[in-house]
């Protein structure tokens, strides 16, 4: 009986091409930054799984890390940023389109990106009403929702 070898999951560059694991041990013999190219970024070997794992973890610390005390309501830095007039929303809505951009750049459709935007746009203009906009930011969790779309699409496709 022969032994169950798994097959690694694909490295995905930042672009969402898929890079072969000889053109890796090429690279490896020697050291180097490119700077102004699209590849020189630090998570840019990632495997798909890897890179939704990331993007998993950064919109739970968005938007559900910690429990306000005493209840079940969970918030995250998002609402704590938030609370900074005008440039907390900004630097807030600014990580939530860096999702955005991560799902695109893992071939994430238009249809799904068009959505994903939505609920970010939803919760930048909401999230700016002082006070009202900072309970909305703890209740819809825009980063969650677009992970959790993603991760329901990626779970749809193929494996290579």
């Amino acid at each position: 009986m022969k032994p169950h070898t798994r097959r690694a999951a694909p490295i995905i560059d930042q672009e969402g091409r898929e890079i072969r694991p000889e053109a890796l041990r090429a690279e490896a013999g020697g050291f180097r930054f490119e700077f102004g190219s699209g590849s020189a970024h630090p998570f840019g070997n990632l495997s798909r799984e890897q890179r939704l794992a990331r993007l998993d973890a950064l919109a739970q610390l968005l938007d559900v890390a910690f429990i306000v005390p005493g209840t079940n309501v969970r918030y995250g830095i998002d609402g704590l940023i938030g609370l900074i007039p005008v440039v907390g929303d900004i630097i807030t809505t600014a990580i939530s389109l860096w999702l955005v951009r991560e799902a695109r750049a893992l071939g994430a459709p238009w249809h799904l990106t068009m959505r994903m935007l939505g609920n970010v746009a939803l919760d930048g203009v909401v999230g700016a009403v002082p006070l009202v906009g900072d309970a909305f930011d703890v209740m819809f969790r825009a980063n969650v929702r677009n992970v959790k779309l993603l991760r329901r699409w990626m779970e749809k496709q193929p494996r290579l």
